[in-house]
Protein backbone atom coordinates (compact mmCIF):
# COMPACT_ATOMS: atom_id res chain seq x y z
CA UNK A 1 0.00 0.00 0.00
CA UNK A 2 1.13 3.57 -0.88
CA UNK A 3 1.79 6.27 1.81
CA UNK A 4 2.89 9.78 1.96
CA UNK A 5 6.15 8.33 4.17
CA UNK A 6 7.18 5.73 1.67
CA UNK A 7 6.87 8.31 -1.28
CA UNK A 8 9.10 10.89 0.15
CA UNK A 9 11.52 7.94 1.11
CA UNK A 10 11.51 6.76 -2.59
CA UNK A 11 11.93 10.55 -3.27
CA UNK A 12 14.54 11.26 -1.33
CA UNK A 13 17.50 9.62 -3.20
CA UNK A 14 16.06 11.94 -6.06
CA UNK A 15 18.85 14.43 -6.32
CA UNK A 16 18.43 18.10 -8.09
CA UNK A 17 20.39 17.76 -10.83
CA UNK A 18 22.21 21.30 -10.23
CA UNK A 19 21.81 21.46 -6.76
CA UNK A 20 22.65 18.03 -5.77
CA UNK A 21 20.65 17.69 -2.61
CA UNK A 22 17.51 15.47 -2.33
CA UNK A 23 14.66 17.41 -3.70
CA UNK A 24 12.36 16.21 -0.51
CA UNK A 25 15.02 17.84 1.71
CA UNK A 26 15.01 20.66 -0.35
CA UNK A 27 11.20 20.58 0.17
CA UNK A 28 10.29 20.61 -3.55
CA UNK A 29 7.47 17.94 -3.43
CA UNK A 30 4.52 18.82 -2.50
CA UNK A 31 0.43 17.92 -2.41
CA UNK A 32 0.90 14.36 -2.78
CA UNK A 33 -2.52 13.16 -3.13
CA UNK A 34 -2.35 8.65 -3.39
CA UNK A 35 -5.24 6.58 -4.96
CA UNK A 36 -4.11 2.85 -4.68
CA UNK A 37 -1.46 2.89 -7.43
CA UNK A 38 -2.11 6.56 -9.07
CA UNK A 39 0.12 9.23 -7.53
CA UNK A 40 -0.04 12.69 -8.01
CA UNK A 41 2.15 15.62 -6.41
CA UNK A 42 3.10 18.36 -7.18
CA UNK A 43 7.19 19.39 -7.76
CA UNK A 44 8.35 22.63 -6.62
CA UNK A 45 11.40 23.66 -8.87
CA UNK A 46 13.81 26.59 -7.97
CA UNK A 47 13.27 28.77 -10.59
CA UNK A 48 10.69 29.49 -13.53
CA UNK A 49 12.09 28.02 -16.66
CA UNK A 50 14.25 25.30 -14.62
CA UNK A 51 16.45 24.13 -17.16
CA UNK A 52 16.54 20.65 -15.91
CA UNK A 53 12.79 20.48 -15.40
CA UNK A 54 12.52 17.15 -17.87
CA UNK A 55 15.71 15.62 -15.94
CA UNK A 56 13.95 15.94 -12.18
CA UNK A 57 10.32 14.57 -13.51
CA UNK A 58 11.97 11.65 -15.07
CA UNK A 59 13.53 10.88 -12.21
CA UNK A 60 10.44 10.93 -10.20
CA UNK A 61 8.63 8.97 -12.07
CA UNK A 62 11.53 6.26 -12.29
CA UNK A 63 11.38 6.69 -8.45
CA UNK A 64 8.19 5.89 -8.03
CA UNK A 65 6.95 3.44 -10.41
CA UNK A 66 10.04 1.02 -8.42
CA UNK A 67 7.92 1.41 -5.22
CA UNK A 68 4.25 0.11 -7.47
CA UNK A 69 3.24 3.32 -8.77
CA UNK A 70 1.42 3.03 -12.22
CA UNK A 71 -0.38 6.09 -12.70
CA UNK A 72 1.90 9.29 -11.70
CA UNK A 73 0.72 12.85 -12.27
CA UNK A 74 3.12 15.68 -12.38
CA UNK A 75 2.27 19.41 -12.12
CA UNK A 76 5.14 22.03 -11.66
CA UNK A 77 5.33 25.12 -9.69
CA UNK A 78 8.58 27.04 -8.94
CA UNK A 79 9.49 28.76 -5.33
CA UNK A 80 7.98 31.91 -4.10
CA UNK A 81 10.87 35.04 -3.53
CA UNK A 82 10.77 33.78 0.41
CA UNK A 83 11.29 30.86 0.06
CA UNK A 84 14.04 31.13 -2.80
CA UNK A 85 15.88 33.69 -0.73
CA UNK A 86 15.79 31.25 2.36
CA UNK A 87 17.30 28.55 0.00
CA UNK A 88 19.93 31.21 -0.84
CA UNK A 89 20.81 31.57 2.71
CA UNK A 90 21.07 28.12 3.66
CA UNK A 91 23.63 27.92 0.83
CA UNK A 92 25.64 30.30 1.62
CA UNK A 93 26.46 29.33 4.87
CA UNK A 94 27.30 26.27 3.64
CA UNK A 95 29.60 27.52 1.26
CA UNK A 96 30.89 30.57 3.56
CA UNK A 97 32.89 30.18 6.41
CA UNK A 98 33.12 33.04 9.63
CA UNK A 99 34.61 36.16 8.30
CA UNK A 100 32.96 35.83 5.11
CA UNK A 101 35.43 33.91 3.37
CA UNK A 102 34.52 30.97 1.49
CA UNK A 103 34.87 27.91 3.00
CA UNK A 104 36.46 26.12 0.21
CA UNK A 105 39.44 28.66 1.14
CA UNK A 106 40.18 27.08 4.15
CA UNK A 107 43.15 25.30 4.72
CA UNK A 108 41.69 22.60 6.16
CA UNK A 109 38.48 22.90 3.29
CA UNK A 110 40.15 19.42 1.55
CA UNK A 111 40.02 21.20 -2.27
CA UNK A 112 43.33 20.97 -4.10
CA UNK A 113 43.86 24.44 -6.10
CA UNK A 114 45.70 24.37 -8.84
CA UNK A 115 46.42 26.99 -11.36
CA UNK A 116 47.61 26.39 -14.82
CA UNK A 117 49.77 29.39 -15.64
CA UNK A 118 52.07 30.86 -18.73
CA UNK A 119 54.43 33.70 -19.65
CA UNK A 120 52.57 34.26 -22.33
CA UNK A 121 49.83 33.35 -24.61
CA UNK A 122 48.99 30.29 -27.19
CA UNK A 123 51.03 27.92 -25.45
CA UNK A 124 47.61 25.81 -25.15
CA UNK A 125 47.04 26.82 -21.43
CA UNK A 126 43.60 26.84 -21.42
CA UNK A 127 43.90 23.16 -23.32
CA UNK A 128 45.66 21.89 -20.56
CA UNK A 129 43.47 23.23 -18.09
CA UNK A 130 40.54 21.19 -19.39
CA UNK A 131 41.93 18.28 -20.55
CA UNK A 132 43.41 17.94 -17.02
CA UNK A 133 39.90 18.40 -15.47
CA UNK A 134 38.51 15.92 -17.80
CA UNK A 135 41.14 13.48 -16.78
CA UNK A 136 40.71 13.66 -13.06
CA UNK A 137 36.73 13.22 -13.55
CA UNK A 138 37.20 10.35 -15.01
CA UNK A 139 39.18 8.92 -12.12
CA UNK A 140 36.29 9.75 -9.84
CA UNK A 141 37.12 13.04 -8.29
CA UNK A 142 35.03 16.43 -7.99
CA UNK A 143 36.71 18.47 -10.56
CA UNK A 144 35.70 22.66 -11.08
CA UNK A 145 37.23 24.98 -13.30
CA UNK A 146 37.50 29.05 -12.84
CA UNK A 147 38.35 30.52 -16.24
CA UNK A 148 39.87 33.59 -14.30
CA UNK A 149 41.31 35.02 -17.46
CA UNK A 150 38.93 37.29 -17.73
CA UNK A 151 39.77 39.16 -20.77
CA UNK A 152 40.78 36.19 -22.32
CA UNK A 153 37.96 33.58 -21.25
CA UNK A 154 37.26 30.60 -23.80
CA UNK A 155 36.78 27.74 -21.06
CA UNK A 156 33.27 27.66 -22.40
CA UNK A 157 33.80 27.96 -26.14
CA UNK A 158 36.46 25.07 -25.36
CA UNK A 159 33.72 22.90 -23.65
CA UNK A 160 31.01 23.34 -26.42
CA UNK A 161 29.07 25.10 -23.01
CA UNK A 162 25.95 26.21 -23.85
CA UNK A 163 24.06 26.57 -20.67
CA UNK A 164 24.99 29.48 -19.01
CA UNK A 165 24.99 29.30 -14.77
CA UNK A 166 21.32 28.89 -13.27
CA UNK A 167 21.05 32.32 -10.73
CA UNK A 168 18.94 31.51 -7.81
CA UNK A 169 18.87 35.07 -6.39
CA UNK A 170 22.86 36.37 -6.37
CA UNK A 171 24.22 32.83 -6.36
CA UNK A 172 25.11 31.23 -9.35
CA UNK A 173 24.83 27.22 -9.89
CA UNK A 174 27.35 26.21 -12.36
CA UNK A 175 27.16 24.05 -15.62
CA UNK A 176 28.80 20.70 -15.99
CA UNK A 177 30.17 19.58 -18.95
CA UNK A 178 32.50 16.73 -18.96
CA UNK A 179 31.41 15.54 -15.60
CA UNK A 180 33.36 19.35 -14.65
CA UNK A 181 31.77 22.33 -12.85
CA UNK A 182 32.68 25.28 -14.91
CA UNK A 183 32.77 29.36 -14.00
CA UNK A 184 33.83 32.10 -16.59
CA UNK A 185 33.12 35.39 -17.45
CA UNK A 186 32.16 34.26 -20.57
CA UNK A 187 28.49 33.26 -19.33
CA UNK A 188 28.13 36.81 -18.41
CA UNK A 189 29.77 38.90 -21.53
CA UNK A 190 26.47 38.60 -24.43
CA UNK A 191 27.56 37.69 -27.76
CA UNK A 192 31.51 37.81 -26.65
CA UNK A 193 31.59 41.51 -25.35
CA UNK A 194 35.06 42.77 -24.89
CA UNK A 195 35.79 43.20 -21.20
CA UNK A 196 37.35 46.63 -20.39
CA UNK A 197 37.88 46.44 -16.55
CA UNK A 198 41.08 47.62 -14.27
CA UNK A 199 42.30 45.58 -10.89
CA UNK A 200 39.32 46.26 -8.26
CA UNK A 201 36.83 45.04 -10.57
CA UNK A 202 38.89 42.04 -11.39
CA UNK A 203 39.57 41.04 -7.99
CA UNK A 204 35.68 41.52 -7.57
CA UNK A 205 34.91 38.96 -10.04
CA UNK A 206 37.07 36.79 -9.07
CA UNK A 207 36.03 36.76 -5.68
CA UNK A 208 32.22 36.75 -6.55
CA UNK A 209 33.52 33.20 -8.72
CA UNK A 210 35.02 31.86 -6.14
CA UNK A 211 32.16 33.10 -3.09
CA UNK A 212 28.96 33.61 -4.78
CA UNK A 213 29.17 29.80 -6.80
CA UNK A 214 27.66 27.23 -5.54
CA UNK A 215 30.81 24.90 -5.86
CA UNK A 216 29.39 22.36 -3.55
CA UNK A 217 31.93 19.74 -2.64
CA UNK A 218 35.31 19.53 -4.87
CA UNK A 219 38.43 17.57 -4.78
CA UNK A 220 40.17 19.97 -7.37
CA UNK A 221 39.56 23.63 -8.14
CA UNK A 222 41.58 24.36 -11.76
CA UNK A 223 42.10 27.88 -12.11
CA UNK A 224 42.91 29.04 -15.37
CA UNK A 225 44.82 32.27 -15.15
CA UNK A 226 45.61 34.75 -17.50
CA UNK A 227 49.19 34.62 -19.23
CA UNK A 228 51.85 36.57 -17.62
CA UNK A 229 52.54 38.25 -13.99
CA UNK A 230 49.15 41.20 -14.05
CA UNK A 231 46.61 41.72 -11.80
CA UNK A 232 44.66 38.61 -11.64
CA UNK A 233 47.76 36.36 -11.09
CA UNK A 234 48.64 38.66 -8.10
CA UNK A 235 45.21 38.22 -6.50
CA UNK A 236 44.79 34.47 -6.59
CA UNK A 237 48.30 34.37 -5.25
CA UNK A 238 46.68 36.87 -2.02
CA UNK A 239 43.23 35.01 -2.26
CA UNK A 240 44.63 31.74 -2.17
CA UNK A 241 47.89 31.20 -0.80
CA UNK A 242 47.26 27.08 -0.96
CA UNK A 243 47.68 26.77 -4.46
CA UNK A 244 50.04 24.68 -6.72
CA UNK A 245 51.23 25.86 -10.09
CA UNK A 246 51.31 24.07 -13.15
CA UNK A 247 53.22 26.08 -16.10
CA UNK A 248 52.36 25.58 -19.62
CA UNK A 249 55.29 26.07 -22.21
CA UNK A 250 56.05 25.27 -26.08
CA UNK A 251 59.52 23.99 -26.44
CA UNK A 252 60.56 26.92 -28.31
CA UNK A 253 63.11 28.65 -26.57
CA UNK A 254 61.63 32.19 -26.26
CA UNK A 255 57.80 30.73 -24.40
CA UNK A 256 60.06 28.82 -22.17
CA UNK A 257 61.94 32.14 -21.40
CA UNK A 258 58.99 34.52 -21.12
CA UNK A 259 57.40 31.54 -19.01
CA UNK A 260 60.04 31.57 -16.76
CA UNK A 261 58.59 35.13 -15.21
CA UNK A 262 55.48 33.37 -14.41
CA UNK A 263 57.55 30.68 -12.27
CA UNK A 264 60.00 33.34 -10.87
CA UNK A 265 56.31 35.26 -9.52
CA UNK A 266 55.17 31.83 -8.42
CA UNK A 267 58.02 31.03 -5.88
CA UNK A 268 58.47 34.96 -4.92
CA UNK A 269 54.25 34.21 -3.24
CA UNK A 270 55.34 31.02 -2.33
CA UNK A 271 52.99 28.93 -4.45
CA UNK A 272 54.19 25.19 -4.63
CA UNK A 273 55.43 24.83 -8.68
CA UNK A 274 54.04 21.11 -9.59
CA UNK A 275 55.93 21.12 -12.61
CA UNK A 276 56.56 22.55 -15.89
CA UNK A 277 53.88 20.73 -19.23
CA UNK A 278 55.38 20.88 -22.57
CA UNK A 279 52.29 21.55 -24.76
CA UNK A 280 52.92 21.37 -28.91
CA UNK A 281 56.28 18.99 -28.00
CA UNK A 282 55.86 17.22 -31.10
CA UNK A 283 53.85 15.73 -34.63
CA UNK A 284 53.69 12.27 -34.52
CA UNK A 285 53.14 11.05 -38.43
CA UNK A 286 51.70 8.12 -39.49
CA UNK A 287 55.27 6.35 -39.64
CA UNK A 288 55.41 6.83 -35.87
CA UNK A 289 58.52 9.82 -36.56
CA UNK A 290 58.66 12.43 -34.17
CA UNK A 291 58.64 16.09 -36.16
CA UNK A 292 60.42 18.68 -34.03
CA UNK A 293 58.31 21.85 -34.85
CA UNK A 294 58.99 24.28 -32.34
CA UNK A 295 62.27 23.19 -31.70
CA UNK A 296 63.59 20.61 -28.57
CA UNK A 297 64.20 22.05 -24.67
CA UNK A 298 62.38 24.77 -23.93
CA UNK A 299 60.56 22.64 -21.43
CA UNK A 300 63.81 21.48 -19.64
CA UNK A 301 65.34 24.49 -19.77
CA UNK A 302 62.69 26.12 -17.97
CA UNK A 303 62.27 23.21 -15.36
CA UNK A 304 66.02 23.57 -14.87
CA UNK A 305 65.61 27.14 -14.11
CA UNK A 306 62.65 26.93 -11.86
CA UNK A 307 64.24 24.00 -9.62
CA UNK A 308 61.20 21.28 -11.00
CA UNK A 309 60.88 18.66 -13.72
CA UNK A 310 58.72 18.78 -17.09
CA UNK A 311 55.25 16.38 -16.06
CA UNK A 312 54.05 16.07 -19.15
CA UNK A 313 55.08 16.67 -22.83
CA UNK A 314 51.86 17.19 -24.91
CA UNK A 315 51.90 16.58 -28.84
CA UNK A 316 50.18 18.01 -31.45
CA UNK A 317 46.87 16.36 -31.65
CA UNK A 318 46.07 14.29 -35.05
CA UNK A 319 43.54 15.17 -37.59
CA UNK A 320 40.88 12.71 -36.36
CA UNK A 321 41.24 14.09 -32.94
CA UNK A 322 39.61 17.28 -33.63
CA UNK A 323 36.20 16.55 -32.92
CA UNK A 324 35.54 20.83 -32.37
CA UNK A 325 35.54 20.33 -28.67
CA UNK A 326 39.42 20.93 -27.11
CA UNK A 327 38.92 17.67 -24.62
CA UNK A 328 40.06 14.74 -25.98
CA UNK A 329 38.88 11.88 -25.87
CA UNK A 330 40.39 9.38 -22.78
CA UNK A 331 41.70 6.37 -25.35
CA UNK A 332 43.18 8.91 -28.02
CA UNK A 333 47.10 9.51 -27.92
CA UNK A 334 46.07 12.55 -26.25
CA UNK A 335 43.67 11.61 -23.86
CA UNK A 336 46.10 8.58 -22.70
CA UNK A 337 48.55 11.56 -22.08
CA UNK A 338 46.34 13.62 -19.58
CA UNK A 339 45.49 10.27 -18.18
CA UNK A 340 48.88 9.57 -16.84
CA UNK A 341 49.20 13.06 -15.65
CA UNK A 342 46.03 13.25 -13.91
CA UNK A 343 47.15 10.00 -11.96
CA UNK A 344 50.54 10.84 -11.59
CA UNK A 345 48.94 14.14 -9.57
CA UNK A 346 46.59 12.21 -7.42
CA UNK A 347 49.10 9.25 -6.76
CA UNK A 348 51.32 12.02 -5.53
CA UNK A 349 48.82 13.60 -3.77
CA UNK A 350 48.98 17.18 -5.22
Amino acid sequence: MLTNVNVLEALRHVEDPELHKSIVDLNMIRNIKIDGVRIGLEVVLTIQGCPLKAKIGQDIEESLRRIGAADISLSFSSMTNEERAALTQSLKKESTSEGGMPAMLRPDSGVTFIAVTSGKGGVGKSTVTINLAAALARLGKRVGILDADIYGFSIPAMMQISQKPTMIDQTAIPPVSHGIKVMSMGFFAPDNNVVMWRGPMLNKWIRNFLGNTHWGELDYLLLDLPPGTGDVAIDVAAMIPQAKEIIVTTPHNVASFVASRAGAMAKHTKHEIIGIVENMSYYEDKAGTKNYLFGRGGGETLALELQTEVIAKIPFAQPEENTGSSVYEEDSLLGEVFSHLAEELVNKGK
